[in-house]
């Protein structure tokens, strides 16, 4: 099978198009045929070497997301899974490629009227950030802002706020033409990545979903309501600096709260049953699937080449083969 690979740490063009043996499940997994595979920052970061420190190795094939169809279970898994469409994650690590292996648990049926490529384009992208509102205690009537807003996670965290109830929804992105078009997704008030620009923007938020990180992370905590709470899903722009606390503790009588999320500690049956749901919704034309582009397995480098110069809005898919 085609499968794309880190054989070092590096730039996109590290990744190398290498041809090896299909896979077969353990006990507990199952063998997907890919339809789709999602890109996203975890794989630009682990491609970097960022996340080294916290175990990623090269030598690996890239991917944590795919959908397609189940062509063989290992010991213990039902065989009625055989031939049917899913979505699944492959624990970071094995998307890359024609073909994928995935824990069973971890499976969600794809609904008939759902492609592939949307499933992957909504999939964890749509969990993650759904249970980050829960993590962060999101309720109907609350103002948020989302920072970072044009990538997989941050279109999805509008999306799901706006259908929330969210009393206002305001994002920092890079552009106009980005803020209009999440204004189409729920986006209420759009701002530069510092945090500024709309004069009617409320002066204070509830909640802060952070995708970004970085050094400017400490400078949003002055845009927290009191008792407001920031939550960190990512940090693309790198970690923030050591002592990024202190701007928070020097506003003490605020109460604020700050919080990381990660996927990982929320119950696998809770993730698959929340996916399900979001699938679902996104039936309903409740969610919008939004995909930047659609490339071959053997673009990847050109993938993260456009994940690299910010030129993603949503998320790249890519396929086995151009079709």
């Amino acid at each position: 099978m085609k499968a794309v690979m880190v054989p070092a740490f590096g730039g996109p063009e590290v990744l190398a198009v290498v041809d090896l043996p299909d896979p077969h499940p353990a006990a507990g997994q199952v063998s997907i045929t890919t339809e789709a595979i999602g890109v996203g920052g975890l794989d630009a970061l682990i491609r970097s070497g960022a996340l080294a420190a916290y175990g990623a190795i090269p030598g690996r094939v890239l991917g944590s997301e795919v959908a397609g169809t189940v062509t063989e279970v290992g010991e213990g898994v039902d065989t009625a899974w055989v031939g049917r469409r899913v979505w699944a994650l492959t624990d970071e690590s094995g998307g890359y490629a024609e073909q994928a292996v995935a824990s069973a648990e971890t499976l969600v049926p794809l609904p008939a009227d759902l492609s592939a490529v949307d499933a992957v384009t909504l999939g964890s992208s749509a969990m993650v950030a759904h249970f980050a509102l829960r993590h962060a205690h999101f309720a109907r009537g609350e103002s948020v802002l989302v920072r970072g807003a044009a990538g997989g996670i941050g279109v999805m965290a509008v999306q799901l706020a706006a259908r929330g109830g969210a009393g206002a929804v305001a994002v920092t992105t890079s552009s106009a033409e980005r803020g209009a078009r999440l204004r189409k997704l729920g986006a209420t008030h759009v701002l530069d990545r510092a945090g500024r620009g709309a004069q009617d923007a409320p002066a204070g938020y509830d909640l802060i979903i952070d995708i970004v990180g970085g050094s400017d992370l400490p400078s949003f905590f002055a845009k927290l309501e009191p008792n407001g709470r920031m939550v960190a899903v990512g940090a693309m722009a790198g970690m923030p600096p050591a002592d990024f606390g202190m701007e928070m503790v020097a506003a003490f009588r605020k109460s604020m709260s700050f919080a990381t999320f990660s996927a990982d500690t929320v119950p696998t049956p809770e993730r698959s049953a929340a996916t399900a749901e979001l699938f679902a919704a996104a039936g309903r034309g409740e969610l919008e699937a939004v995909v930047h582009e659609v490339l071959s397995l053997d673009q990847a480098v050109v993938a993260h080449q456009k994940m690299e110069a910010g030129e993603v809005f949503g998320r790249i898919v890519l396929i086995p083969s151009a079709r």
